[in-house]
């Protein structure tokens, strides 16, 4: 069963063909226009190779190691303001500062005593850390002097009878 082909179906064929190829053609035409060739040429990017931004460059790069050591510098010295707070604050540390408070609070007490205590004394040497305080009193006013291990000397008088609160 052969069918016969009609004159009308061959130029409908024809025309699918015709159709396809101008397509093909437009296709390929618009493809090889868009597709340029040129030659491959290499261009540093790094400023420090070509040459373009070469001041900016090297100044970014300084700031950078400046900033770094500078990062380094301050994590050291918190490290050893850090140990050096811990070092502060041990056990130990707060027992002898708590000993050397009571301490200085007994020698002051024990001054007072002998200043204005019951049976006050009229003078009296005092050393203290390399300090000398030495002390006077004429009944009417009370006269302290303090000489420090260098050698600067301090006079304080204080009035007796009206010193009240």
């Amino acid at each position: 069963m052969k069918r016969k082909i009609t004159q009308e179906e061959i130029e409908k064929d024809n025309l699918i063909k015709i159709v396809a190829l101008i397509g093909t053609i437009l296709f390929i035409g618009i493809f090889v226009i868009n597709v340029k060739a040129d030659t491959i040429t290499h261009k540093f990017k790094s400023p420090s190779f070509n040459g373009i931004g070469t001041s900016s460059h090297y100044l970014t790069i300084e700031n950078q190691q400046y900033t770094r050591k500078l990062t380094i510098k301050e994590e050291i010295k918190a490290l050893q303001e850090e140990i050096e707070r811990e070092k502060e604050n041990s056990t130990l540390a707060r027992f002898l500062r708590n000993l050397e408070s009571r301490v200085y609070a007994e020698l002051s007490r024990q001054l007072v005593n002998n200043l204005f205590g019951e049976t006050p004394s009229n003078s009296g040497t005092i050393t203290l850390e390399g300090n000398t305080i030495e002390y006077t009193s004429d009944g009417v006013t009370l006269t302290l002097k303090i000489t420090e291990s260098d050698g600067t000397i301090t006079e304080i008088t204080i009035p007796i009878g009206t010193f009240l609160f």
